[in-house]
């Protein structure tokens, strides 16, 4: 009873959106006619002013640059010596 209940509710949600879908085939009802002015060119240089003022990055995205004076090697013989005498974990916790 509950699965003939929950196979006929699946059918008629399957028709429902078959009928959801009509269109034609090419999609024509979206075809767009544009009437401009404007050339080509004319267009393409008023983005190119637009996209030279504008920035791309999202605000506060940059992050500040720090320069270090510590070594490579030295701060790696730091880690390890750490980890050797337990002040800081090292692997999976788990």
């Amino acid at each position: 009873m509950n699965f003939a209940r929950i196979a006929s509710i699946a059918a008629l949600a399957a028709v429902a959106s078959f009928g959801a879908h009509a269109d034609e085939a090419d999609g024509s009802q979206f075809a767009l006619n544009a009437e401009t002015s404007r050339t080509r060119a004319e267009v393409q240089a008023e983005a190119a002013s637009v996209a030279a003022t504008r920035s791309l990055e999202p605000a506060g995205s940059r992050v500040l640059s720090v320069q270090s004076s510590a070594d490579r090697a030295a701060v790696r013989a730091q880690a390890a010596d750490a980890v050797r005498t337990g002040q800081i974990r090292s692997g999976e916790l788990g």
